[in-house]
């Protein structure tokens, strides 16, 4: 190729190049090198051509290729530059450096544009290399080019500029010849800057001195710039500031650092280095509190000082505030970072400071971290002063042998060095080797005597070290006096000067002030700081002790400062504000929870403010704390005495005289509880019990009193718990006493009522001679009057009663002299002055009239002033005192007694009202037997009980029980009131409670057996006689009636009663035929002549006993006649006689007063009649009228299961309704509602809760003498065992049969009950247990009940039929065909029952067992026509369900019958009329199912499975059928209803039928 050819590749290549052919171009090229290698021009393009299609490693090649031809030719560097800055790989960076290198070289001679250009790419690459010198080295050139050039001064002011952005990012890292082109860019741009001054100029001086600060040893150059911007800029700070910082960091603080500091200061008064520059200042004149304050205050504000820290924990050591020395040091640490050169000294510096804090913290942790410290110290081993400080480490922390070595190696090589002796002398101190210590604290002090601590410990020598010393410690004085005086901040000193002048000189005052000056010094010296304030407490000064505690509280945080907390605890308490202790002495738990004495204080404080249940914790908290503390369990049972707990408070003090027999306050204690238990027993009536608290009491009180006889309130308590029995009746106080009370040596003594209120006057006398008080004169006196009171009652001595009462009378008028303000006294003489004996009312006037005017709220004087009033006759005006009284308090009893006895005066209506209203209110004799006394008159009156005044007061307000609650109680206080036994007794009699109305009329004919007036007892032995008649006790009776003259028509009719009940029966007539001659009224007439009647049917005279009952109703008909010729024809089974007696009964008895008996009546005969339908509906239309009446609803409960069986649950629902209106008939209804469940088929799988068993349980724990509830719980026994085994589960009433044959057997031998009835029983107990024998498998046990039942009744047919049964199943069980001649015994067998609907079922079920089908069939229509002619619903339902069962066998055995299916249907359709039975409709279903209906089949079976205990049966058959019909959406449903109701035998079947689907 020629060379213009040469030329034309090349101009095409460019021109390819230009229209970006790139690979056009290369072809071009390629040409060309063929021709000419070493085309210049041609490598260049390939390169370029080469770099456009991302060929970089091709282009690279040819550019140095180009290069290599032409090293001083622009294009290919220009190419290879491009290249290198479009690649991103690192490793290019370098070569381009060099590249831009060459073409500044190529660009300098030439184009000064394009060498700027490249020198900048050049610097920005320099730059990002972070090559600072280069940098700086490169902009110089830049610069030096532009000054060549005569650049203006602004753009040369840029130019440094920004050589100062490009150098200042890593000023740490910079070499010194760069740190000195940074720093010339900053003199020439401050000095090239045309606005001076200005904003722009002053932050790039700022900026320069920042720059300068960084380089420590630029000092001068700092210095001369922070000068000359403080020429140019005067109220500037920033230069002065860190001109101050920098002579900070020196170290050397200078008149000149003193003098910028106070610049600084009158500058900006809030600088931070400024401050510090102030408290560095303080600190050289020794002001370090002021030093340690401004110091802080500065380094708030300039926190990155590391010597400013170091000064701030110089002038906290000053102070001996060692831990916060420690925390500044730690601070200067983190400010120092990691130190270099000059920062070096201050790490050493400040580590050996931070050391000698710890060791002054003395204890092992800061002794550890001491010693790290000390080890970071560069050269630490050759500065002998550290090696001391290391010494004293190791010596707080127990390390004794490094210390002894380093004193021993710093002894030897700096002998005169004072830490060498120091730490010698603190060795042998701790050891306390004080004579050697002594040496080494003077050899010490003599070569640094101006150190405080030698002195001070050498004080401690002294003061510690012999006899002599102790005595004189002159020495020691005058030593701690010198290191007060060196460091008047060594608060320890301090506390041995106080410690001295309390102790030794005796200058208390003095005292105070050392140890109030050692307080002030450490805060934290609660010796100190409790020694100040118990002086001042001591001298009287309380403001000066409070204001410590105060002082120190304000500044505690929570969980310390506990002795102030505790101090000014106890001062509050001391001082009567208790809320104010509390609070403290809190705190003061919250710093030591485990300081018994503190709890103990604070249960003082919660006692003082009232808080009763939260004192009694803090004292057992104390006492659990602290076993030993008896003051703290003797509190606690005192609190818990105050708080009404006298058991608990027993059984405390009891603790206590475990430990410590004679502890006084624990003997007082219990007796005062024991005092307190005996009232409260007094007031419920409980008199016996009262005795026995008393007689303990007394023994506490005595056991106290030999220890402590001069102790006064100990008589007096004596005397009140003998005074206190004055109220119980004298016949059950006799109180065992200590001989020694009794001022005999040893043993106890019985003391009657007299002697006992005796010996209460004499220990009130006891307690007088002791201290005479004005409330003891009181107690004495109302003593007196007790001892007047009892003897006025048990008929003493007049003479000796007018003397009690005087002596009463002069008590009380001395306590009224020696206080005349207290009520009491006034009260107690007014009581005393208006008793019948003195009668002096004028007095006693007086003296309540004084009582209220002491204590206007006197609820007591008032009423006893309105008693007064009563008793002289002035009602109007004790109507007002009453009145007055109940507003005052409207719940105290006595001024209610007052108005219901000034009504029962003045007759008013709400007499009986009030009297109720004080029984309610509480007990009382006078309240008590009033209103007894009303509710009797009440209750004699019989015209009044469809009143509303009866219905309110008697039957409203139940006043029968409540009177006889109340009057109970008053007879136990008052066992000589005759007429309140009588009144007892009548109410007792009124509820029913015979024997205890026989014992009240028993005591009434006793009381007045010996008294004048004999209507009284004869009427008293009338109604002892009636009651014995009642509780069958007739002999007894008898011989009452006798003993008195009959002549009234009650003792007549009484006694003919009793000779009656006797069995005598002519005495009987012949005392009725005596009281038919004095009767007076026609009505008892006829119950004289119907009671006749009776005993003339007891004779077997019926027509006679009809005769008299007709006569009866001949004039005006008895109802009790009426019921007796109905009850005649109902025995006697004269449905026609029972029919008209009611008839006539119903026609003349209207109302609701005997609607239980008449209800009783009409359904006994209407079941005579055989109309079962009309029983119930009989009973249920009486509680349609009479809802409210218990016993209607239990009469129903009882006649549904014998009349009505299908609706047993109804049943059970109105027993229930029967006990909820009424407890008491719980006994009774819950046997009801059992028998009702059990004829309704309820059991416990139906409901735990309320189920046969459960209630007859109930019904047996109410009443276990009762036989029939015994036999119902063996019924109940056997249905559920039998509904266990229908379930497939094992019975648990197993093998009761024989223990409740038993129990029921022993039942009715120990009740009176009528014969028949017994046999009954016992009969049907006795096949009920051969039933459960026979169905529990254990035939031989049942064989033998049969053959005994047999014995006692050879001719009984049920235990024939059952033996027969037990003996068929053996033969039955063998599985073998039976002789026709026991198939002919056993129908003989039944046909002797042949009206047991049970016998004909099963002789057809053993027919059944035979496939003796058409006989069995006729055996259950038998069955069914029996239960049919007996109204029997269950025998009916029975009988068609098993008719239906039979032919149900025979058509799934695939008889081709017609009779059979349709027998099925017409047995179960005649079952469902009856009832809803679910059996039934399960039969349907399966007979359908047995002749494959589908759907018909699904639905029956569906619904049969809703209600029945067989669904498990239903669900069986359908499974079945939904698995013949391919229908898995209801199978899951039912998977899933079998598996919530448990059902294994369906679950078992659908595994089955999927694995064969």
């Amino acid at each position: 190729m020629s060379n213009k050819e040469v030329k034309a590749a090349l101009k095409s290549a460019r021109d390819a190049i230009r229209n970006k052919e790139y690979k056009e171009a290369l072809k071009h090229c390629k040409a060309v090198l063929k021709q000419e290698k070493n085309n210049y021009n041609a490598w260049v393009f390939i390169g370029l051509a080469a770099a456009e299609l991302e060929q970089p490693d091709q282009a690279k090649g040819a550019y140095k290729k180009a290069i290599d031809l032409e090293p001083n030719q622009l294009l290919a560097w220009q190419g290879l530059a491009n290249l290198y800055e479009k690649s991103n790989q690192t490793d290019v960076k370098g070569d381009l450096a060099d590249v831009y290198q060459k073409l500044l070289e190529l660009y300098e001679s030439g184009d000064k544009q394009k060498w700027c250009d490249v020198c900048n790419k050049l610097v920005e690459l320099y730059h990002q290399e972070k090559k600072y010198l280069e940098v700086a080295e490169t902009w110089q050139k830049l610069i030096q080019m532009k000054q060549e050039e005569g650049a203006e001064k602004a753009e040369l002011h840029q130019l440094w500029k920004k050589m100062i952005q490009l150098l200042k990012d890593s000023t740490q890292n910079q070499d010194n010849k760069t740190e000195q082109s940074l720093l010339t860019a900053f003199e020439h741009a401050v000095n090239s800057a045309d606005t001076v001054p200005g904003e722009d100029h002053q932050n790039l001086y700022k900026d320069f001195i920042q720059c300068l600060s960084k380089f420590p040893h630029e000092t001068a150059r700092l210095e001369k710039a922070c000068n000359d911007m403080m020429a140019l800029y005067p109220t500037v700070s920033y230069p002065l500031e860190v001109l101050c910082l920098h002579f900070l960091q020196s170290g050397a603080v200078s008149e000149e650092a003193l003098h910028c500091f106070s610049r600084l200061l009158e500058m900006d008064a809030s600088s931070g280095p400024g401050i510090i520059g102030f408290g560095i200042k303080c600190l050289q004149e020794k002001k370090y509190k002021e030093a340690v304050k401004s110091l802080t205050e500065g380094l708030q504000k300039t926190s990155q000082c590391p010597a400013a820290w170091h000064y701030l924990a110089e002038a906290q050591m000053k102070i001996h505030k060692h831990r916060d020395a420690v925390l500044s040091c730690n601070q200067a640490l983190e400010a120092l970072g990691t130190p270099e050169g000059p920062s070096l000294r201050w790490k050493n510096l400040i580590l050996q400071l931070k050391a000698e804090a710890l060791i002054k913290i003395s204890d092992a942790d800061a002794a550890e971290e001491a010693i790290k410290a000390l080890e970071q110290i560069a050269d630490a081993n050759s500065d002998p002063v550290v090696l001391a400080i290391r010494g004293q480490a190791y010596l707080n922390k127990g390390l004794m042998d490094q210390a002894s070595k380093i004193s021993q190696e710093l002894l030897l090589s700096h002998p005169d060095l004072a830490e060498s002796y120091g730490l010698e002398g603190f060795i042998h101190y701790s050891q306390k080797n004080y004579q050697q210590a002594e040496r080494s604290f003077l050899n010490a002090i003599e070569r640094k005597a101006e150190t405080a601590e030698y002195h001070q410990y050498l004080g401690l020598t002294y003061w510690f070290m012999s006899d002599e010393t102790k005595k004189d410690k002159g020495k020691a004085l005058t030593q701690f006096l010198k290191a007060a005086k060196l460091d008047s901040y060594l608060g320890s000193v301090f506390c041995y000067l106080g410690n001295y002048y309390r102790d030794i000189a005796g200058d208390k005052s003095r005292a105070r002030g050392c140890y109030k000056k050692a307080f002030e010094l450490d805060e934290a010296d609660e010796e100190s700081g409790t020694a100040a304030v118990g002086l001042s407490v001591e001298l009287g000064d309380m403001d000066t002790a409070l204001s410590i505690l105060n002082e120190v509280t304000e500044k505690a945080s929570p969980g310390t400062a506990k002795w102030a907390w505790l101090h000014r605890g106890l001062y509050y308490l001391r001082t009567g504000q208790p809320s104010q202790a509390v609070a403290d002495l809190q705190a003061a738990l919250r710093a030591d929870p485990k300081d018994a004495n503190c709890w103990e204080s604070l249960g003082e404080a919660y006692l003082s403010r009232g808080s009763y249940s939260t004192a009694l914790k803090s004292f057992r908290k104390a006492s659990e704390l602290n076993p030993a503390l008896v003051y703290s369990i003797y509190r606690a049972a005192a609190v818990e005495q105050i708080l009404g707990k006298y058991e608990n408070a027993i059984a405390t003090y009891q603790q206590i005289l475990n430990t410590t027999e004679d502890y006084v306050p624990a003997l007082k204690g219990l007796g005062e509880c024991y005092l307190m238990l005996a009232k409260s027993a007094i007031e419920n009536y409980l008199d016996r019990k009262a005795v026995d608290y008393i007689e303990q009491a007394l023994e506490f009180f005595t056991r106290a009193t030999k220890h402590r006889p001069d102790v006064c309130c100990l008589w007096k308590l004596l005397g009140d718990a003998c005074t206190s029995m004055h109220v119980i009746s004298p016949t059950k106080v006799n109180v065992q006493v200590l001989g020694s009370l009794l001022g005999k040596n040893a043993g106890k003594q019985m003391l009657k009522k007299s002697e006992l209120l005796r010996l209460g006057g004499r220990c009130y006398g006891r307690a007088l001679k002791l201290m005479s008080l004005p409330s003891i004169w009181c107690d004495l006196g109302i003593n007196y009057y007790r001892q007047a009171e009892h003897l006025t009652a048990v008929g003493t001595d007049m003479n000796e009663i007018s003397e009690l009462l005087d002596k009463s009378l002069q008590c009380l008028k001395k306590a009224v002299r020696l206080d005349s303000k207290n009520h009491l006294y006034w009260n107690a003489l007014g009581v005393v002055a208006s008793c019948s004996a003195i009668g002096n009312y004028a007095l006693a006037q007086h003296s309540f009239i004084k009582s209220v005017q002491a204590e206007q709220t006197n609820v007591v004087a008032w009423t006893n002033l309105g008693v007064l009033y009563l008793t002289t006759g002035n009602i109007e005006q004790a109507h007002e005192a009453f009145k007055i009284a109940q507003s005052l308090e409207p719940s105290y009893l006595l001024c209610w007694i007052g108005q219901a006895l000034i009504a029962e005066t003045v007759g008013s209506y709400d007499t009986m009202d009030l009297f109720r209203h004080t029984t309610e209110l509480s007990m009382h004799d006078e309240g008590a037997k009033g209103y007894a006394h009303w509710v009797c008159s009440t209750l004699q009156d019989k015209s009044n009980r469809n009143t509303e005044l009866y219905l309110y007061n008697i039957v409203e307000m139940n006043a029968i029980p409540a009177a006889q609650v109340v009057l109970s109680k008053y007879t136990e206080r008052n066992p000589d009131d005759a007429s309140a036994f009588t009144m007892l007794g009548y109410l007792n009699e009124y509820l029913h409670l015979k024997r205890q109305a026989t014992n009240a009329y028993e005591r009434a004919a006793l009381l007045l057996k010996n008294s004048e007036d004999t209507e009284k007892y004869n009427i008293a032995m009338q109604n002892y006689g009636r009651c014995l008649c009642a509780l069958g006790q007739c002999d007894k009776a008898i011989e009452v009636y006798t003993s008195i003259p009959l002549t009234e028509f009650d003792g007549i009719v009484g006694i003919a009663l009793a000779y009656f009940k006797k069995g005598l029966l002519q005495e009987s007539i012949k005392a009725y035929e005596k009281a038919l001659s004095v009767a007076e009224s026609e009505q008892d007439k006829a119950h004289i002549l119907t009671a006749l009647a009776i005993i003339e049917y007891k004779q077997n005279k019926v027509d006679a006993a009809k005769a008299l009952l007709f006569k009866c109703s001949l004039k005006e008909p008895s109802m009790e006649s009426l019921k007796a010729l109905c009850t005649l024809g109902l025995v006697k089974q004269d449905a026609t006689l029972a029919t008209a007696a009611l008839k006539e009964l119903l026609k003349h008895e209207k109302g609701d007063d005997n609607i239980y008996e008449r209800c009783l009546i009409a359904s006994a005969v209407y079941a005579l009649q055989g109309r079962n339908v009309g029983v119930q509906r009989e009973v249920s239309k009486a509680i349609h009228s009479n809802p409210d009446n218990p016993a209607l609803w239990s009469l129903l409960s009882r006649l549904v299961p014998l009349y009505a069986p299908q609706k047993a649950k109804g049943g059970a629902v109105a027993g229930g309704i029967a006990q909820a209106l009424d407890v008491n008939y719980g006994k009774e209804v819950l046997l009801n509602i059992a028998v009702n469940q059990l004829a309704a088929g309820c059991h416990m799988l139906e409901d735990e809760k309320n189920n046969p068993l459960k209630n007859i349980q109930k019904a047996i724990h109410l009443c276990p003498d009762n036989p029939a509830a015994w036999a119902v719980l063996m019924a109940a026994c056997h249905a559920e065992n039998t509904v266990g085994c229908l379930n497939s589960a094992q019975p648990k009433q197993r093998d009761l049969e024989m223990t409740l044959l038993s129990t029921v057997s022993a039942k009715t031998g120990e009740n009176n009950l009528p014969r028949n009835y017994v046999q009954n029983l016992e009969d049907w107990c006795l096949c009920q247990a051969i039933s459960s024998l026979e169905e529990a498998g254990k035939l031989s046990e049942a064989e033998a009940l049969c053959n005994k039942g047999l014995k006692s009744c050879p001719e009984h047919p049920d235990f024939f039929l059952l033996l027969r049964q037990v003996q068929c199943k053996q033969l039955l069980q063998s599985r073998k065909e039976l002789p026709d001649t026991i198939l002919e015994e056993l129908r003989k067998t039944v046909m002797a029952s042949s009206a047991s609907v049970a016998a004909w079922q099963w002789l057809a079920k053993v027919y059944q067992s035979q496939r003796m089908m058409v006989g069995a069939e006729m055996c259950y229509r038998k069955s069914l026509q029996l239960a049919s002619q007996q109204g029997s619903w269950n025998g009916m339902l029975s009988s068609l369900l098993s008719l239906a069962m039979l032919a149900l066998e025979i058509c799934m055995a695939n008889v081709s019958n017609e009779h059979w299916p349709s027998l099925v249907q017409e047995a179960t359709t005649e079952a469902l009329k009856l009832s809803s039975c679910p059996l039934a409709a399960l039969l349907q279903a399966l007979l359908q199912y047995n002749r494959k209906m589908g759907a018909r089949k699904q639905r029956h079976v569906q619904h049969c499975s809703l209600a029945f205990l067989g669904v498990s049966v239903a669900r069986w058959y359908l499974l079945q059928h939904l698995y013949a019909k391919d229908d898995y959406e209801l199978i899951d449903v039912l998977i899933e209803n079998a598996k919530a109701n448990g059902d294994v035998r369906a679950l078992e079947l659908n595994e089955k039928l999927s694995a064969s689907a």
